[in-house]
């Protein structure tokens, strides 16, 4: 059962989403009284994050989608406390019990265990190396990693097994990690994808409002490849209508700080998210709501979200077709458009017990 309450009720300060809209599994959700939550000091405050244990028994997750990039994965978080507002992995969190909405942002599931379920999995004979990405759901470099560690002890796992890692991140925080990624890319087996969505820090601040500024995104890229681990900038995701006019700047800025290859998506709004995002939209660009909602659903086939493979990421139609051809030429004029590094598994080994001691 869910409470849904509005922005101004919820202390949505610093949050992407401004509601909890009810889990579309529960069979029954709850209304507030608002003039009583009106006058309720304690529902005015902003909403703390809390953070729960999984007891999960495994920490590799696969999939099979043909156009994600990677088949396998490491999450150490469910839930991710960046908030932002048009993430397409929000529906995840009604798996759980909550809502796609703040309590995405800030009910958070942390897998302690996660290091040493990684080392007995990686350590498994039926264990076939492979690039794992960190993390395929959500950022596993959220601000609860810079006390908790546990993205930093799966790399140490990673390193001493040398199995090849791809990082996705919005976070500086990455660049703390430079010495582990450092010890990867040596043996071709690291790379980092730093996702820029706009240069515009103020856009940035509500709408990915706990993720790290742009400047601070572009100063992880040149301090990542100045230590020699090559780093793809994500613009992703395009909003188009909002952010699709900084594909040359984004690039550029990119390129500039030393980032090798570039990469793209175009929003998606799955379920619960499509509320979510409509509702950022009112509340922060009320005035640009219906272009952009229009332009997503000339590139959705009149819907706001697609679930085809190979539609998905990039859409279809004519707006699709300018925002591929811009990224083409201005990724093609920075030097952007190469292919990326293939990690490589050649390295890989199982430490002995005399190598873990060293």
């Amino acid at each position: 059962m869910e409470t849904r309450q509005p922005a101004e009720l919820l202390g949505a300060v610093a949050r992407g989403a401004g509601s909890n809209p009810a889990n579309r599994f529960e069979r029954f959700a709850c209304e507030p009284d608002l003039e009583a939550l009106a006058e309720n000091d304690e529902a005015r405050r902003p909403v703390r994050t809390r953070y729960f244990r999984d007891s999960s028994q495994s920490v590799i997750a696969y999939n099979n989608s043909p156009d994600v990039g990677f088949d396998a994965g490491v999450n150490p978080y469910r839930g991710c406390e960046h908030g932002c507002a048009y993430c397409y992995a929000r529906p995840t969190h009604e798996y759980l019990g909550f809502s796609a909405g703040i309590d995405f942002e800030s009910r958070i599931i942390v897998k302690e265990d996660a290091p040493d379920l990684l080392r007995r999995e990686l350590s498994a004979r039926k264990w076939k190396p492979q690039v794992l990405a960190m993390s395929g759901v959500t950022d596993c470099y959220q601000p609860i990693e810079r006390r908790l560690q546990l993205t930093r002890r799966c790399l140490e796992v990673l390193a001493e097994f040398r199995n090849p890692v791809s990082v996705i991140t919005k976070n500086h925080l990455v660049t703390r990690d430079i010495d582990l990624l450092g010890s990867l890319a040596a043996h071709h087996a690291a790379l980092v994808n730093v996702s820029i969505t706009t240069l515009d820090a103020d856009l940035a601040k509500s709408l990915e409002p706990r993720a790290s500024t742009p400047r601070r995104r572009l100063d992880a890229i040149r301090e990542l490849t100045a230590s020699g681990i090559p780093v793809n900038v994500m613009m992703a995701p395009i909003i188009p209508g909002l952010t699709d006019h900084e594909i040359p700047a984004v690039l550029e800025s990119a390129a500039n700080a030393g980032a090798v290859f570039a990469g793209y998506t175009i929003v998606r709004l799955p379920l619960t998210v499509a509320p979510i995002f409509s509702e950022w939209l009112e509340r922060f660009v009320p005035g640009q709501k219906g272009k952009v909602l229009e332009r997503i659903q000339s590139i959705r086939g009149g819907k706001l979200n697609k679930t085809e493979f190979g539609e998905r990421m990039r859409g279809e139609g004519p707006f699709a077709d300018q925002i591929r051809q811009m990224f083409r030429i201005h990724s093609r004029r920075l030097g952007l458009d190469r292919n990326g590094p293939a990690l490589s598994v050649e390295a890989f080994r199982v430490p002995s017990d005399q190598l873990t001691l060293l």
